[in-house]
């Protein structure tokens, strides 16, 4: 759900010759906050393509959300198992190629994830350690083969009750991909967009520079970087234990986990 505002900061005072204005903005929404560092000639160019890429954002919050009842995928979440549902062109392309992901990965990136993500407490919550059982049972509700499309009609149904998609593993890096796509139409080609910090576009460079110059968070010293990247022209996504996770007896547990076994 979108928090609170949209916060923009434009370095509108006059500059040199030759020099160009920075953008920089954030909005609140996926339960994340995405970013955008810009820079050009034209304030206003800036600012409107800025506004034009978080709008985009909203959309696609509104139509991938497992958390609002009225997007598209809790409609499917909803009624996938009793009927084939009809959905619009954008997600059933989307969802054609989670399903190429997961066949390309045997099955290690998933969209099934859903009740495993429930099961272990990471919807809505801090997490909780199943009993095995427990993981059994909802293994048979978890695999990518339970979703069916129908290219011709454009539905998607699944195959029994019980399986629920999860947006968690695309919904980010897709929306960060929608935003450079409108940077682009709008002439800029010095941008980085970030998302939680997590999924990373660089466009470009920043003046002066070879590229965007990005650190990856060392996973046991929060205030150190394990690694610095220069990214130009490439995305990159990262995903650590250390941000969504719970400690049970002596072991640590994260929302990254292996849909093939459940753990």
């Amino acid at each position: 759900m979108i928090r609170a505002a949209l916060t923009l900061l434009l370095a509108c005072a006059q500059l040199a010759a030759g020099e160009l204005l920075r953008y920089e903005g954030s909005l609140e929404a996926m339960g994340t906050s995405f970013g955008l560092v810009l820079y050009g000639r034209d304030s206003n160019r800036l600012r409107s393509a800025a506004d034009q890429a978080f709008e985009e954002v909203r959309r696609l919050e509104a139509m991938l959300s497992n958390y609002r009842k009225e997007s598209e995928w809790s409609e499917i979440n909803r009624e996938a198992a009793d009927r084939p549902v009809v959905v619009s062109d954008e997600l059933f392309r989307l969802l054609s190629d989670c399903l190429d992901y997961s066949r390309k990965s045997q099955g290690t990136f998933d969209i099934t994830v859903g009740p495993l993500m429930k099961l272990w407490g990471f919807y809505k919550g801090s997490g909780r350690l199943p009993h095995r059982a427990e993981v059994r049972v909802v293994m048979a509700r978890v695999g990518y083969r339970n979703v069916i499309l129908d290219p011709r009609a454009k539905t998607v149904r699944f195959a029994k009750k019980g399986v629920e998609i999860d947006p968690g593993g695309i919904g980010k890096g897709y929306a960060v991909d929608q935003m450079a796509a409108i940077l682009k139409a709008n002439g800029l080609d010095s941008a980085l967009i970030t998302a939680g910090g997590s999924s990373i576009y660089a466009m470009g460079s920043p003046p002066g520079e070879k590229g965007w110059t990005v650190k990856i968070r060392h996973p046991r010293k929060h205030e150190e970087a394990i690694q610095e990247v220069v990214l130009r022209n490439e995305s990159m996504s990262t995903s650590g234990s250390y941000e969504k996770f719970f400690r049970a007896g002596r072991r640590v547990y994260s929302h990254i986990m292996d849909p093939r076994t459940g753990f």
